[in-house]
């Protein structure tokens, strides 16, 4: 049975990818806690405190030669995967071996070392879509910089601006959160090793010798004192990927908004039968937009649990840490399934200007009001002309007449305001050029933040 659509094979397809699947795989999780024992023990070896063959006896274990149901009852046992694998792996070894195996080391070492090195690999499969997100969105805001079309407060017409500027606020929105996932890494990306209470007094005084030697080994760094119970940089990843998915949400509902029906402005790349309806033929549903929505929905409650995880007791927790082991898996398949998706909307989403232009008309001038208003205040003040335009948007919508008509057969018009400067106001140009010139400087600084990201790969 799967418990999540990460580990349905029905469901992961839509919800994930099969990269961020092998990577959180039973197959990738016993392959990295073999090598965080490999590593333990090279270290331990070069301090003399394991022979030298144990690294190498380590390493030629075939992770699919564990039995996993044998580890899973094990787990059952003893409430969590470590101890079963320890003994299988020590089942595998030469007997003069065994006892070096695991030496100093606790269960919570392994896990935790191995869960950062699959996070590793994790960060590295978002870096890679992140980039071509940001890489997307910049093409397209470039594409429709000069595109008009109507900019919505609160769902209703506010003032002009240009598809190209909506695009950039989705890539400054979602450059903003890829941008502090190399810092992010530098904190996440730490050894464990402390023993059972944090001092590794089983290793003596050469407990941080070992740990230095092991975190290098392993390209890791190595912590201060023991991060058993000091969760927050597990906390912070979990936030991070909970936000980007936020950020990716707000690119989808505006998508999943402007391709409904009534504003048909976008539409997201045509695949023969995805967005199909089971009842209704003619349907084309917004599938990547839903399937960003249903993450950025699950993954703040996820990232709630990895800060409450923060709260452990003593030198190691009853609970707090094992609740991450739910949380943290799945704010990755999630995050890397809404990348996917944002992907696919960033490089072919269909935008139709020609319906961006009608749509502006809708509304009968309303949406150049403010405008209006302005050029009415140069001369009666801006509460007169904005409580005269308020009264005129009121007799656009009863009359079913142009704002622009309705304004200039006003008897109380201002002085020197006639109707070839009020129709100044409805001149696209102005709001065109004022949401264009936003878009190159955005598009810069989301291009520095594509090549950091896969520069440090």
């Amino acid at each position: 049975m799967a418990f999540s659509p990460l580990d349905s094979d029905i469901l992961a397809p839509l919800t994930t990818t099969a990269a961020m699947r092998a990577v959180f795989s039973e197959a990738a999780r016993l392959a990295a806690m073999l090598r965080t024992e490999a590593a333990l023990a090279r270290a331990e070896a070069g301090l003399g405190l394991a022979p030298a063959g144990l690294a190498p006896a380590i390493e030629a274990i075939d992770p699919a030669s564990l039995d996993l149901v044998a580890l899973g009852k094990g787990t059952g046992l003893a409430g969590v995967p470590v101890i079963p694998f320890v003994k299988a792996v020590q089942a595998r070894l030469p007997k003069d071996l065994e006892a070096s195996f695991h030496k100093g080391a606790t269960t919570q070492d392994i896990a935790d070392t191995g869960l950062v090195l699959q996070m590793r690999d994790a960060f590295s499969l978002l870096r890679t879509d992140g980039a071509a997100v940001l890489s997307g969105l910049s093409a397209l805001a470039d594409r429709h910089s000069d595109a008009p079309c109507a900019g919505r407060t609160y769902g209703q017409h506010g003032a002009p601006l240009t598809f190209g500027y909506k695009a950039a606020v989705w890539l400054a929105g979602i450059a903003d959160v890829l941008d502090r996932l190399p810092e992010i890494e530098t904190r996440v990306l730490t050894a464990s090793l402390a023993g059972p209470v944090g001092t590794l007094a089983g290793l003596r005084d050469k407990g941080p010798a070992v740990v230095e030697a092991f975190a290098r080994e392993l390209g890791l760094a190595a912590p201060p004192i023991a991060w058993h119970a000091r969760r927050a940089a597990m906390a912070e990843a979990g936030s991070w990927l909970a936000m980007l998915c936020g950020a990716l949400g707000k690119m989808a509902t505006d998508v999943a908004n402007l391709a409904s029906t009534e504003v048909g402005e976008v539409a997201e790349p045509y695949v023969p039968g995805r967005g199909g309806s089971s009842a209704m033929p003619h349907k084309r549903n917004p599938v990547s937009a839903t399937v960003i929505l249903s993450a950025a929905e699950a993954s703040a409650p996820l990232a709630s649990t990895m800060i409450a995880s923060m709260v452990a007791c003593h030198e190691r927790p009853a609970g707090a840490w094992h609740a991450e082991w739910h949380a943290l898996p799945t704010l990755f398949g999630l995050a890397a399934g809404a990348l996917a998706e944002a992907r696919r909307l960033a490089e072919g989403l269909e935008v139709d200007t020609a319906r961006m232009r009608a749509n502006l008309d809708i509304t009968r001038g309303l949406l150049f009001a403010d405008a209006a208003a302005a050029v009415m205040a140069r001369s009666a003040g801006r509460g007169a002309a904005h409580a005269l335009v308020e009264e005129a948007a009121g007799e656009v919508r009863s009359s079913g007449r142009h704002l622009l008509d309705v304004l200039a057969d006003r008897p109380d018009l201002p002085a020197g305001i006639d109707r070839a400067a009020l129709a100044a106001a409805f001149d696209l140009s102005p709001a065109v050029a004022a949401a264009s010139q936003w878009i190159d400087p955005v598009r810069e600084a989301a291009a520095r933040v594509a090549t950091r990201l896969l520069q440090t790969t």
